[in-house]
């Protein structure tokens, strides 16, 4: 096997890194971040083009085109540690954009399953963003990018909400599920009901780590996710991931389009009025 760089910076010749096994040659700008590695297939199999560039562990890492954008597409597995090595590996090979495709669980009468759910931001019950910095720090999506899956899903007609996100490191006891035999202490009792109160609609695994990161490292990220569970009314289903993948892989020819009306205007941020030219 060839040698790595170092142990301070565990990379391959030509940049190759570590866990995900791409390279800044392999890298596009836009990446989509399915959690499920037979996900990321799905989210390729929608594109006009796609390459396979390695599998390695949980990281599944296509490359393509989805209406004349590139893009790319890497699984994370389940959790912010592994979503986290993700997007510090693919920062460094040049990825800038973000965004989480998945799986979540509603915990507010109004998201059905089948629903999507866009992230505006995620309440950090993991500890994987918090090796990063101070809990007091937001994690918040780009507004860009919400914006772009909001734009995204009203094109295709699909169902979805908007809100807070609470991600967690335990899909049992850390979503108000007992655990094994029964496990269960009392500060559970109301866990769900405090976030409900907050007007937290969903629970999930990844965003909050992605978030955090994204912006320390000064790029941009967002999540779709469509409701599996919806703990109202105790109903578990696995519907709405195609409508998630359309919409987060149409958000991407959305930003792409902002971007490139941002460059010609000479603008560091995306504003509605921009999109005079256009009409104009």
């Amino acid at each position: 096997m060839k040698a790595f760089k170092s142990a301070e910076e565990p990379e391959l010749e030509g940049g190759i890194q570590y866990h995900i096994r791409a390279s800044p040659k392999d890298a596009k700008k836009y990446v989509l971040l399915p959690g499920d590695p037979k996900r990321a297939e799905k989210i390729s199999e929608e594109w006009d083009e796609r390459k396979f560039v390695a599998r390695h562990r949980e990281y599944v890492i296509y490359v393509g085109k989805y209406k004349g954008v590139e893009l790319m597409v890497c699984s994370t597995g389940i959790g912010g540690p592994a979503a986290a090595i993700a997007v510090e590996e693919l920062s460094r090979i040049g990825a800038d954009t973000f965004i989480r495709v998945g799986s979540t669980g509603s915990i507010l009468p109004e998201a059905r399953v089948g629903d999507l759910i866009i992230s505006i931001g995620a309440v950090r019950l993991e500890g994987t963003s918090k090796q990063y910095v101070v809990p007091e720090y937001p994690a918040l999506a780009s507004y860009e990018v919400v914006m772009a899956l909001i734009e995204a899903a009203e094109s295709l007609g699909f169902r979805y909400h908007v809100g807070i996100t609470a991600s967690t490191d335990s899909f049992y006891v850390g979503q108000g599920r007992r655990g094994y035999g029964g496990y269960w202490q009392s500060w559970m009792d109301n866990l769900i009901r405090d976030l409900q109160s907050a007007r937290v609609i969903n629970f999930e695994m990844e965003a909050a780590a992605i978030f955090t990161l994204a912006n320390l490292f000064g790029k941009r990220a967002g999540a779709v996710c469509a409701v599996f569970a919806d703990r109202i009314r105790d109903e578990f289903g696995v519907k709405g991931e195609m409508e998630a993948i359309r919409v987060a892989n149409e958000a991407v020819r959305i930003l792409a389009e902002w971007d490139a009306i941002k460059k010609r205007n000479n603008k560091m941020y995306f504003y509605p009025s921009l999109l005079r030219e256009v009409i104009s």
